[in-house]
């Protein structure tokens, strides 16, 4: 495509001279701009997947894909419903559950929390709970001999394993002094830590049985919740379960109850790719001023090219080479920087935090206790492609330009 005189001549205005150096400060800012757009593309998106999906498995894998709920005040039968459920296909497991707000004390420091009763095979059941317990283990908490408590509450109320806290249900009980809050004393069995802070923070589980005396709900349960096997397939879900169930239960979905936070999070996505755009498409502009006034300066040098026979179009492939080279070196540049850094992003995090002796991502802030990245790939392909793409638009505009200078009149008035 490019002949070897127009790569040599190409080469040589790309390696400018005193003189020119000017203009070779702006190329160079160009390729600076392209690498840093590319880049931060790249980390953006990379850290805005691991966002979603950290929070995905997190917030689905703890709260399951569907709830099933009773349409009656007591749900009695929920044994029966769940192995109706269990034979849906595309049903992972169901598990029974029993839930209800309280507020926990221990050691002189009381919180809010949320109690899920649950049993001890069904918190086996669940990776992402089963390999959360960082002390202590199932066992008391299968014997009914404890509850479990997130890390983040157990480092506050100052709770280790073989401690106790204290639960104070508002639902109390009648008396003739009036409504007393129902209080009881649980041994900590184990500490789990899922890793996201408002469940570390905040979350207590007790064996099912407990929680069903606690809460008043003799042999009755809050709700069954489900995990499937696709996520994304809810809707189909939904029909196998009404089909399977009838109109005697509600069915709620991670769709209705989490739509508002996902949306959010991809409306945030997108904006910021629009944003960083920006970046490149400033760094495309400075390629063109870059290769206008090298244009402006060669002129006689292209007027002499053209003398000796050179034709328009070798002209404008010249130029249009170093322009594009600045685009091409810079988006190879960019990529593999941000693609670096997207992968080793925790530890440039850790080492930064540790430097400057600040907290860069805040669990309370932001939900999770790492920050996440996830390369797409295709994503980077896309980013890749859009920058080479502006980058060669840019360099045609300078290059017409120079492909059009008439040798006469340049060197009429030289």
């Amino acid at each position: 495509m490019f002949s070897a005189f127009e790569r040599l001549v190409a080469g040589r205005y790309l390696r400018s001279r005193r003189q020119e150096g000017f203009i070779s400060v702006i190329a160079w800012f160009s390729l600076v701009g392209i690498m840093l757009g590319v880049a931060t593309l790249i980390i953006v998106m990379s850290v805005m997947n691991g966002f979603r999906e950290e929070l995905f498995a997190r917030i689905l894998g703890l709260g399951g894909h569907m709830s099933v709920m009773s349409v009656e005040r007591s749900f009695t039968d929920y044994d029966l419903v769940a192995n109706k459920v269990r034979a849906v296909e595309g049903v992972v497991s169901v598990t029974p559950l029993v839930e209800g707000q309280v507020m926990a004390t221990a050691n002189g420091v009381a919180s809010g929390a949320l109690v899920r009763g649950v049993r001890a095979v069904d918190f086996a059941a669940r990776p992402i709970l089963a390999n959360a317990i960082v002390e202590g283990d199932l066992k008391d908490y299968a014997a009914g001999k404890g509850v479990m408590v997130g890390s983040r509450l157990a480092a506050r109320m100052g709770l280790r394993v073989g401690g106790k806290i204290t639960l104070i249900s508002p639902k109390g009980n009648v008396s003739s002094f009036g409504t007393v809050p129902r209080m009881k004393a649980y041994p900590v069995a184990a500490v789990f830590q899922i890793g996201m802070f408002e469940y570390d923070n905040s979350y207590i589980y007790m064996p099912l049985s407990h929680a069903q005396v606690f809460f008043k709900k003799k042999k009755s349960i809050s709700v069954l919740e489900i995990l499937t096997e696709d996520a994304d397939a809810i809707t189909v879900m939904r029909k196998r379960l009404f089909d399977a169930l009838g109109a005697d239960v509600h069915v709620l979905d991670w769709q209705q109850v989490n739509s508002s936070f996902f949306t959010a999070l991809q409306v945030e996505r997108n904006v910021m790719f629009l944003i960083l755009t920006l970046i490149i498409i400033v760094a495309a502009f400075n390629i063109i001023s870059s290769q206008i006034m090298l244009v402006n300066d060669k002129g006689r040098g292209i007027a002499i090219l053209r003398t000796m026979g050179a034709t328009r179009g070798m002209i404008l492939r010249i130029f249009f080479m170093t322009g594009a080279s600045v685009g091409v070196i810079g988006t190879a540049l960019g990529g593999v920087l941000g693609i670096s850094f997207a992968l080793n992003i925790e530890s440039i995090r850790q080492w930064v935090e540790s430097l400057t002796k600040t907290d860069l991502f805040a669990a309370e802030i932001y939900f999770l206790s790492k920050l996440p990245a996830v390369i797409n790939p295709g994503e980077v392909i896309t980013v890749v492609l859009m920058a080479l793409v502006l980058s060669f638009l840019a360099s045609i505009i300078p290059a017409r330009r120079a492909a059009r200078l008439d040798p006469v009149e340049v060197l009429r008035y030289e």
